[in-house]
């Protein structure tokens, strides 16, 4: 095993510049956590407060384990399953198990929210929109059940595996260098749009700006910052471990999640600045509140609707938005289990793809068939695992293998002032931080399921 662990390693893909890698990893952390968590639980948690929260952990916390990951990625030229193995020892499996585990959930219940945007994006082009709240919910309820949904669900996870057996180079890479700017720009232009409505500015004001100090210590409010925080950057599942074990020891990892994060909270709050004033100008504030998929599947679409042919062009780019924002996600989280099979017993790439997506694709059925299924599967994998394995991580790096953060960073020719603060951080602040933020996190799950 160890020979074809080497033998892997030596002919390992890279990622062709710095430029490709921030690309693909912006496309990981770009997704539907942004365009639909964001709204959702930033609605939940008094707006202002969850921002402050989200940005405050992206900075102080995510920061110095998003650097940890690349570290460990990097220095370990290997997947996610065996990277922890190979600096720590066999005891550290269960990080590697719980990185194989974690992007499996998340992606087996992505790919069926992902058939729905697909579905919602192809109605909106070729039948228009929804008239009304209680027609919207309708239409939600028809993408979101029957067999069009395990069709959807399939389709989607087929995209994905065609893009990751194509390679790091040809597939991921190639993909997120197109599609990256695409989603820029019409973000950008909805944005811009969505100025123009008459609720703009109550939008901005109720969700961004309406500042409320008691949220501050609400469970759930501090639960969806780190929620969001760890699911937007794709931290604590193995994906920038993965990805860091592609790049060349000349990247400055500092520098290059730095740039990361810093696209990925402007996206988020780009998607806030186009969801809300949709929101606040067609009195639709409690659908959004209420539902995980209201504010992408019912808000989105009935605000839109009663906006004419307008409303429906806006629509057609807000769904394309989603669906590439999802697949550049999607890739991510397909390569990670892929890229362990490969390391771990030598099989092909197009292999590798084929036995993840089957496993993917069952593994979704119940999500599929059952929304309340769907909602603990993303409570579960795409909450807790991820808070659990940042601890894990910033643990392993800050005090199980140390020498190889500042080794890393070292090579990086970070200077010595930043080298510092982050080995500081990943070992005395960024654990317990986490971990007052995991505990609370499951004492409001299980509080929330028990109510």
């Amino acid at each position: 095993m160890d020979f074809i662990l080497n033998k892997k390693n030596s002919q390992r893909e890279q990622w062709t510049s710095k430029l490709g890698f921030i690309l693909a990893a912006a496309g990981s952390a770009v997704g539907l956590g942004n365009l639909w968590g964001f709204a959702y639980r930033s609605s939940q948690g008094g707006g202002a407060a969850f921002v402050i929260l989200y940005i405050l952990i992206v900075l102080i916390v995510c920061l110095p384990v998003f650097v940890a990951e690349m570290a460990l990625g990097r220095n370990a030229i290997s997947s996610s399953l065996i990277a922890p193995v190979k600096l720590g020892g066999k005891n550290w499996y269960p990080l590697g198990i719980l990185f194989f585990i974690a992007p499996l959930g998340i992606a087996s219940y992505y790919s069926v929210i992902m058939g729905w945007t697909a579905d919602t994006f192809f109605h909106s082009l070729f039948f228009g929109l929804p008239k009304d709240l209680s027609e919207a919910e309708n239409f939600f309820g028809s993408i979101s059940s029957g067999s069009s949904v395990l069709l959807g669900h399939l389709l989607s996870l087929v995209l994905t595996a065609v893009v990751v057996s194509s390679g790091i180079k040809k597939g991921i890479e190639k993909v997120t260098r197109f599609f990256m700017p695409i989603l820029f720009f019409i973000l950008l232009l909805l944005a811009i749009w969505a100025t123009s409505l008459s609720g703009a500015w109550e939008g901005y004001k109720t969700f961004l700006l309406k500042f409320e100090l008691s949220q501050l210590a609400n469970p759930q409010t501090i639960r969806n910052a780190f929620t969001q925080a760890f699911f937007s950057l794709s931290l604590g599942i193995g994906v920038m471990v993965t990805y860091a074990s592609y790049l060349s020891k000349k990247s400055n990892l500092p520098k290059l999640s730095f740039g990361v994060a810093l696209l990925d909270t402007l996206v988020g709050l780009m998607a806030g600045l186009i969801t809300f004033p949709i929101v606040l100008t067609f009195g639709l504030s409690e659908t959004i509140s209420e539902s995980t998929v209201g504010a992408l599947f019912i808000s989105i679409p009935t605000g839109l609707g009663a906006y004419g042919i307008a409303g429906r062009l806006v629509a057609v780019a807000f769904f394309a938005l989603a669906y590439i924002a999802a697949i550049t996600s999607s890739v991510s989280l397909l390569e990670v289990p892929v890229s362990s099979l490969m390391d771990k017993f030598g099989f092909k790439r197009g292999k590798s793809v084929c036995i993840i997506t089957i496993i993917l694709f069952l593994a979704g059925i119940p999500s599929a068939l059952n929304l309340n299924i769907l909602g603990i599967f993303d409570s579960i994998f795409g909450g807790v695992f991820l808070i659990l394995g940042g601890f894990l991580v910033s643990f392993f790096m800050g005090w199980v293998v140390p020498g190889k953060l500042n080794e890393e960073l070292n090579v990086s020719k970070v200077g010595t002032k930043t080298t510092r603060y982050l080995i500081f951080m990943t070992k005395w602040i960024s654990p317990p931080i986490i971990g007052f933020g995991l505990v609370i996190s499951i004492f409001d799950l299980i509080k929330g399921w028990m109510s």
